[in-house]
């Protein structure tokens, strides 16, 4: 599937900014899953020093400054992107593997013993600030990993209990709203849902990521698609420990419990694959530090449109 992504960003800043700095995650990379195939950024008011890079995690990161007064600020990202589900061959070595793979033996990838390395994603196992591991998230995934359970299969199961027992529910949390606290009241919305699976799976012991990323949304039947109604979408990637070698293929295994959607390194072709960290603060699309402009106001849309 062929995707044209805009994401556009409008701050509004009283009194003005006199000095900014901003970081920006907003290029899709390339993957087994996904081709980036055009990417411009446009921002408004000129920045004075653009660089770009990659951060520890493969992202692409963009540094750029504002050093003069300026009372509001526009990010346009639009890229094309070819999107397409990972090669039979690959997806069957791939799920071949992971079916002789219990839960608990996962776990022992990540633990240190000397003399022995461990996985190369075991940081993915540590707690984060959205996601930190808690005795209350281990009692919620308990019933989903059972003894000798097959890790792919515990992880689904833990999936659609989020999906089933959590109310998406707009504006209902912020950023700053703990996971604990989704937890206990049972709603939020998808880097909230994202954030609580993380935060079950760290503390049982296994490895997993945040995904940011869009996802195609279809409107109802007859109706027209509307501009700027979608949203940059949050999921997750559950780690397969030290998985036999399938060239071109990651040992990821993505988790979309907002919609109850799976998949090897992807839950489908209508998924963009953004950036990827330990939560959402490591791939926030724009963060900065600024000089003035105490008070803001932000408008974010985001549009999908299939070529």
């Amino acid at each position: 599937m062929k995707l044209r992504i805009t994401h556009e960003t409008h701050y509004s800043y009283t009194p003005a900014v006199e000095t900014a700095q901003h970081v920006a995650h907003l290029q899709a990379p390339t993957t087994p899953c996904q081709l980036c195939l055009k990417h411009d950024l446009f921002i408004e008011p000129e920045a004075a020093t653009v660089s770009n890079s990659l951060d520890s995690f493969g992202n692409h990161r963009l540094y750029f400054s504002l050093p003069t007064p300026h009372s509001t600020l526009t990010l346009r990202a639009e890229s094309e992107v070819q999107t397409f589900l990972l090669e039979d061959q690959r997806e069957a070595e791939l799920s071949h593997y992971s079916q002789s793979l219990s839960w608990e033996s996962a776990i022992a990838a990540y633990q240190y013993r000397a003399g022995m390395a461990s996985d190369q994603a075991s940081g993915f196992s540590y707690g984060s600030h959205h996601a930190p591991i808690d005795m209350a998230f281990a009692i919620y995934a308990q019933s989903s990993f059972t003894p000798g359970r097959n890790l792919v299969e515990a992880a689904r199961h833990l999936m659609q209990r989020i999906h089933t027992d959590f109310q998406y529910q707009s504006l209902s949390t912020d950023i700053s709203t703990p996971a604990l606290s989704v937890l206990r009241d049972k709603r939020g919305v998808c880097q909230d849902f994202a954030h609580v699976m993380l935060a079950c799976l760290r503390s049982v012991g296994l490895a997993a990521r945040y995904v940011s990323g869009y996802l195609l949304t279809e409107p109802p039947p007859g109706q027209a698609r509307l501009l700027g109604s979608d949203a940059s979408h949050a999921w997750i990637s559950l780690r397969i420990p030290n998985p036999q070698a399938v060239e071109g293929a990651e040992s990821w295994y993505d988790f979309d419990p907002t919609n109850n959607r799976e998949g090897w390194c992807s839950p489908g072709n209508d998924y963009v694959r953004l950036a990827v960290g330990r939560d959402f603060a490591d791939v926030s699309p724009l963060r900065g530090v600024l000089q003035g402009g105490t008070h803001h106001t932000l408008n974010v849309s985001v549009t999908v449109q299939p070529f």
